[in-house]
């Protein structure tokens, strides 16, 4: 019965792999785990066909074995965060063991149809979009910071719902600032030294491997920033030492709200963790820490919403958190950083910090041979080049409301028409041969809804149902559980008892490192 009851999962994990590997069986790996970023419209090679991978198919190897890809530098055991970019273990064998196998391509017509990728990340139309006049990297003697002062033309205020920032030379582009001029008196500095960027405020950035920043916008938690009427967006651009005479033409895309949208909470972008007093001599490791506030503690109660960490190529392990006494509350940690993949990481709930607490930043530098972006060692000093080294931690947060921690993001975006299909870490999608495997049926249901999941090894589980708004509204398991297939109904009530309305609902399923998400529909309780 339960191999029947497969037949009609709607969850977004699917069922195992063959005996036999062959393209068709790691395809949906590819699709899911690796063409985010690989294909025609993104990052080179291409992993979208079979001819694409197979004469890659020894650096698949050789990073997939070493860890270095699938790109993803957080560490999952200390905090949990929305765009997860991981591959399952078994998924990872699959690959490999299809590798060794000579990468067979058997009926290359049985694997599924190959996503559709736009240029970019977000779907429709953007509400305003703004490029820099294309320019040539001046970058000669040293590394060059660029100042462009973009008027956004705004006759009158708007909230930002998201942005994604697009690199039209994402080689040469080592990262983006972006500052928020509401007088719009700001002008471009094109000199090469553009080192502190003008503006008001920040909204955020981007870096090597970031994603676009999506606000939730629906339910309990709608979020955004205001753009004000005749305000200039200021791009702030590094071009590396060795860029000059390559041009660029990079863009920021803003979708807003709807006029007149009302409860948009303000998002406050701020950089409150820094350390300028970094001297890392050669053949050395050394710790730098920084604190804020540095006496006393936060006034106000603040909701985390994302974390951006940043340091340069000494770096080897960063670690935020906060903390009061000795309770400490995990925000970030990297134990490998690469300086080629960072970014904003948003959380899948937002992490409450309580008035009184401090934050806290650890980096911890490597300056020897022993580190691999480091060859040949010199000494280090805080400064503003790639050369240079920085401790510049920074977070979008809320002022908290009562109820802020038990909002699941997942699920908020996980039906956010702006995200494309092929967006990674929306809903964590798990493909053949994963630890977790679920499905739920009836669905549509009237009265009750069986949800089933398979476990390769003994986990704990936990099954949470939220409506599509966000709200966790029953835990129906919380525990550990043995290998094999596991079934527990839901009779549509919520934590108390209460029958709830028809409609739709998020059902999440998490083991201690995977996750599954399906929709179901209840259609109305009979009694």
């Amino acid at each position: 019965m339960k191999k029947l009851l497969l037949a009609f999962a709607l969850s977004i994990c699917l069922a195992p792999l063959a005996a036999q590997t062959t393209y068709s069986n790691v395809a949906p790996i590819f699709f899911n785990r690796c063409t985010s970023c690989h294909h025609e419209n993104s990052h080179a090679p291409s992993f979208m066909t079979y001819s694409e991978i197979v004469p890659h198919m020894y650096t698949i190897d050789a990073y997939l074995t070493s860890g270095y890809m699938p790109p993803w530098i957080p560490d999952t055991t200390y905090s949990r965060f929305s765009h997860e970019h991981t591959i399952a273990p078994a998924e990872k064998a699959a690959i490999l063991n299809w590798i060794a196998n000579g990468a067979p391509a058997g009926d290359t017509t049985l694997a599924p149809p190959a996503p559709v990728y736009s240029r970019y990340q977000l779907n429709g139309t953007p509400d305003l979009e703004l490029t820099i006049p294309t320019f040539t990297s001046n970058a000669i003697t040293d590394d060059s910071y660029v100042c462009f002062s973009l008027p956004t033309g705004l006759t009158q205020n708007r909230i930002i719902q998201a942005y994604e920032i697009v690199g039209g030379n994402e080689s040469i582009v080592h990262h983006v600032v972006v500052n928020v001029d509401t007088l719009g008196t700001t002008t471009s500095d094109l000199s090469g030294g553009c080192y502190t960027i003008s503006g008001d405020f920040s909204i955020g950035g981007y870096a090597p491997g970031a994603f676009p920043t999506v606000f939730p916008s629906t339910g309990p938690l709608k979020m955004g920033i205001t753009l004000k009427a005749g305000s200039k967006i200021v791009l702030q651009i590094h071009y590396p030492l060795g860029t000059a005479g390559q041009q660029d033409s990079t863009k920021i895309r803003l979708f807003f709200y709807p006029i007149g949208t009302t409860g948009v909470r303000p998002v406050y972008v701020t950089t409150p963790l820094q350390n300028w007093s970094l001297n890392i001599p050669a053949n050395t490791i050394k710790t730098f820490n920084a604190v804020y506030p540095t006496s006393g503690g936060m006034p106000y109660t603040t909701s985390i919403f994302a974390a951006f960490p940043h340091s340069h190529k000494i770096a080897r392990v960063l670690k935020n958190y906060a903390y009061l006494s000795t309770d400490t509350i995990p925000l970030i940690r990297i134990n490998e950083w690469d300086f080629n993949w960072q970014g904003y990481y948003t959380f899948r709930n937002l992490k409450k910090v309580p008035a009184g607490y401090k934050f806290k930043a650890t980096h911890i530098y490597d300056n020897t041979t022993a580190n691999p972006f480091n060859p040949t060692p010199v000494n280090v000093f805080a400064g503003t080049s790639t050369s240079d080294e920085m401790l510049f931690d920074s977070f979008m947060s809320l002022l908290y409301q009562s109820g802020d921690e038990s909002i699941n993001i997942d699920s908020l975006l996980a039906l956010d028409p702006l995200l494309q299909p092929g967006f990674v870490g929306i809903a964590e999608q798990h493909m053949p041969g994963m630890e977790l495997n679920t499905y739920a049926f009836p669905n549509p249901f009237d009265n009750r809804v069986t949800i089933g999941y398979t476990l390769e090894a003994p986990s704990k589980v936990s099954i949470d149902v939220y409506t599509i708004y966000g709200t966790r509204v029953n835990t129906l398991q919380n525990g550990m559980e043995d290998k094999g297939t596991h079934e527990i109904t839901w009779d549509g009530t919520n934590n108390a008892g209460a029958k709830l309305a028809a409609g739709s609902y998020i059902y999440i399923v998490r083991t201690g490192t995977q996750q599954c998400y399906g929709k179901l529909t209840l259609l109305g309780l009979k009694n």
